[in-house]
Formats: structure tokens, C-alpha cells, sequence
């Protein structure tokens, strides 16, 4: 899809990630109707683009907000393209973890991308192309220690695209996944980044991995991998779990250490 022809909806627009991807997509032409929950932020990206944005504030983890974003996704004329890049993560044991918290992560992740998708659809299927666009993760091929539920979740959206990519392929929809791997974020911060330079793991700088999204929008490719050696994991994870296993048991002081150092788990 051809930037300049992109009428995009763009989920979890204030984060580390959305946020340059907002730049990236805008400087390339597109139109987008921006999803967050920080309205100054928001309205920011507005500012800087008037000809290009309009947004809406919305929780995308209750039904009246993924009502809200339907509305305006209605009045936004021409939408061709639906972008979820929202998601929350905590990086924590398992047993560390609440109910309360480990339901709102799978919520926003997989929950809500699922039911927006739901509704939006037939606003989709409205345009001759149309795109389907998730952000998953490396944590989505690869189970690690640590995250758990996370990866719970983004398993779960990678079988998601997957499953509607079949789903959907006598239609003018299209599904891509795209998998980053750890990117210098909020959502990275803290403990996490300091785990990463312990075990010395590449992260990844946002207006960087941006690019990389907008170039596969614009080439429309079905699923994306980012950063090596990641890409080589995942690939070994699939074919050969038990290396991986053995990898990981070596890490796995360093990762309850810090771990164990974060006990309400980082959360973006």
C-alpha cells in the first residue's frame, strides 16, 4: 500500500513505538485518526500534522472506548488500513503477578486487538485494499522467563494473524505481522534495560524500528521478524525448542535477579 493512499487507524499512537511511527507514516503521506489514552499527547501529534491526524482518547480496554474509536472510526472517511501497536507489558515472575494485573495485560493485548478488529472489519472491507497491521513481538515466538504472560499474549496474536490472514484471503484485506524485538522504550525501561546490557541483547532504537514498520506497510509484508540474532532464534525455537531450553537455563539467574528486583513489573 502506497503511503500517500494509506487512511490508517493507528492504535496505542502515544507510545514509544506509535509515536515514531506517526512521524514515519505521515512524513510519507498518509492520513491517520490516532488511539491513546494520553490526550496531550495526542493532540500534540495533531498539532505537528493538522493536514494529516485526527485522534481520538479513548480506553481501549473497555467496550464504551472501542465504541468511542468505532464512531470516530466512521466518520474518518476512506479508512483503509487498521495499525494496533498498543499493548502493556510487565516484566515480572509469574507468581509476582496479580490477577488483576495479568488480566488487564492479556485485555489490552489480545482481548481488545481482537474485538476492534471485530468491529472494524466492515469498515475495511468497504475500501478495494484494505490492511490489517499487528505489532507482535519476538516474545511471540520465543516463551521467556520473565514474561510469561506477555508472551501469553503475543503468542496469541500471532496465531490471531495468522488464523484471519486464511480467514480473510478471498477478500481485499490483507494481514500482516510484524515482531520487533526489545526496543528502548518506556515500556523497556528500568529493570529490563538493565537485564538486556547484563546479558548483553541488542535493543533497538524506535525511529529505527518504525521505519522498518512503514516500509512494510507500503511493501505489504505478511510477517516481519525484526533484528538478528532474533530472527535466527525464533527460527531455532521452532525446530529445534530444546536448544533454546538449554540457552535460556544458562540466563536464567540473571533474569530472576532482576526480576525479582521489579516487583510490581514495569507497565506502559
Amino acid at each position: 500500500m502506497q503511503l500517500p493512499e494509506c487512511r490508517a487507524l493507528l492504535t496505542g499512537a502515544s507510545g514509544g513505538i506509535g509515536r515514531e511511527l506517526v512521524e514515519q507514516l505521515c512524513a510519507g503521506g498518509a492520513r491517520l485518526l490516532l488511539v491513546g489514552r494520553d490526550q496531550a499527547a495526542l493532540a500534540a501529534l495533531a498539532a505537528r500534522w493538522p493536514s494529516r491526524i485526527e485522534f481520538v482518547c479513548a480506553e481501549l480496554a473497555s467496550v464504551e472506548g472501542r465504541e468511542q474509536v468505532l464512531a470516530a472510526a466512521r466518520r474518518f472517511e476512506g479508512l483503509n488500513c487498521l495499525i494496533h501497536a498498543a499493548g502493556i507489558n510487565q516484566f515480572c515472575l509469574l507468581e509476582q503477578q496479580d490477577d488483576e494485573a495479568i488480566a488487564r495485560l492479556i485485555n489490552v493485548n489480545l482481548t481488545a486487538t481482537l474485538q476492534l478488529t471485530h468491529r472494524l472489519l466492515p469498515l475495511l472491507r468497504q475500501a478495494p485494499h484494505a490492511l490489517v497491521v499487528n505489532l507482535g513481538s519476538t516474545f511471540g515466538s520465543i516463551g521467556y522467563p520473565g514474561f510469561a504472560a506477555y508472551c501469553a499474549s503475543k503468542f496469541a496474536v500471532r496465531g490471531f494473524s495468522e488464523a484471519l490472514r486464511r480467514e480473510l484471503a478471498d477478500t481485499p484485506v490483507k494481514v500482516l505481522y510484524i515482531a520487533p524485538r526489545a526496543t528502548r522504550t518506556a515500556m523497556n525501561a528500568g529493570p529490563v534495560a538493565e537485564m538486556n546490557q547484563a546479558l548483553k541483547v541488542s535493543m533497538d532504537d524506535p525511529v529505527a524500528v518504525a521505519a522498518q514498520i512503514a516500509q512494510a506497510i507500503a511493501r505489504e509484508r505478511e510477517e516481519l521478524y525484526l533484528g538478528w540474532p532474533e530472527k535466527l532464534f525464533v527460527r531455532l525455537n521452532g525446530l529445534w525448542p530444546r536448544l533454546v531450553d538449554q540457552s535460556l537455563r544458562k540466563q536464567l539467574p540473571i533474569i530472576k535477579r532482576f526480576a525479582r528486583s521489579n516487583p510490581a513489573g514495569d507497565a506502559r
